[in-house]
């Protein structure tokens, strides 16, 4: 047996700790000296601390603890359902990490007010583009809820094209419309409602690639906009360019995009323009850190 001092020691937590299991009745010694009130535990006493601890590190309650290892769950019971309870905790902190970008979004915003030069912005025509792309559907325009679909959307569209052998003749362009004007995706896609928008994730292609890749798009129907089948599990779009376009870089992560793009809501409406839809994300540089992205923004406008 051992004394409560080495049983905390083997256990790595406090022998307070292993007194206080003791009062609640959730870890009983195996042996209390009835003269000194000395506590002895045994090494398989082990087993059920570890419990205890990980279902507590977990955030159950010492309460909830208790109820649970009443129920003497097999080794591989609780094991599935520390599983869960440990998914369920990365999908919060993954939560509380989104909101804790946004914060420090609006908290850039909020400092660079008024800091954007007339030379951060240029106003362009943009070319016309031939797109592979996927498509998905954002509950809102907003960076929280924007990421979440279009990262994996890009992920799958990497993976069909690599499988078919299409490289990439140019950057990422991403683009946006509202889900009421492109009915059948919002159909496909089961989503809907206020504020929603379409997610077009694309990457330029030539057609040259996609004929030899066997896709059955058709450069000559002349639908510039219209997705057309490729036979491929992707679509292909003539994208056309954007006739004025007030552009502005973007350095860093999308998810701390608000910053530059309500700066150039700033030059827009400073300037004499209005704009004429969403803007689209041409990724120039999109290395593993993310830090180190480059995005051009490319705002359609028109005269005011």
């Amino acid at each position: 047996m051992f004394t409560i001092g080495d049983f905390a020691q083997y256990g790595r937590v406090s022998a307070r700790m292993l007194r206080h299991y003791d009062a609640i009745g959730l870890l009983r010694p195996a042996r209390t000296d009835p003269v000194s009130g000395y506590r002895f535990y045994e090494a398989a006493q082990l087993a059920r601390l570890n419990r205890i601890i990980a279902l507590k590190d977990l955030g159950f309650s010492l309460q909830q603890v208790a109820a649970i290892l009443a129920e003497e769950l097999s080794a591989e019971e609780l094991r599935g359902m520390l599983r869960l309870r440990q998914a369920e905790l990365e999908a919060a902190l993954t939560a509380a990490g989104a909101r804790l970008a946004q914060v420090e979004a609006r908290l850039r915003t909020i400092e660079s007010e008024g800091r954007m030069s007339a030379d951060d912005v240029v106003v362009k025509r943009t070319g016309t583009v031939l797109l592979a792309e996927l498509r998905g559907v954002a509950a809102s325009y907003g960076p929280e809820d924007i990421g979440p679909v279009i990262t994996p959307l890009y992920a799958e569209l990497c993976r069909l094209l690599e499988t078919v052998g299409v490289t990439p003749a140019g950057p990422g362009l991403a683009y946006y419309e509202d889900v009421a004007g492109d009915v059948a995706g919002a159909a496909a896609n089961g989503e809907g409602g206020e504020g929603a928008v379409v997610v077009h994730a694309g990457l330029a292609v030539t057609s040259e690639a996609l004929a030899k890749a066997g896709a059955t798009y058709d450069g000559s129907t002349g639908r510039p906009g219209i997705p057309a089948a490729t036979g491929l599990g992707f679509d292909v779009v003539t994208l056309p360019g954007l006739e004025c376009a007030a552009t502005v870089v973007h350095r860093g992560p999308m998810s701390r995009i608000l910053p530059t793009a309500q700066n150039l809501a700033h030059w827009i409406d400073g300037n004499g323009y209005r704009s004429a839809g969403y803007a689209r994300e041409l990724y120039l540089e999109c290395p593993p850190d993310q830090e180190k992205w480059v995005t051009e923004i490319q705002e359609p406008v028109v005269k005011a």
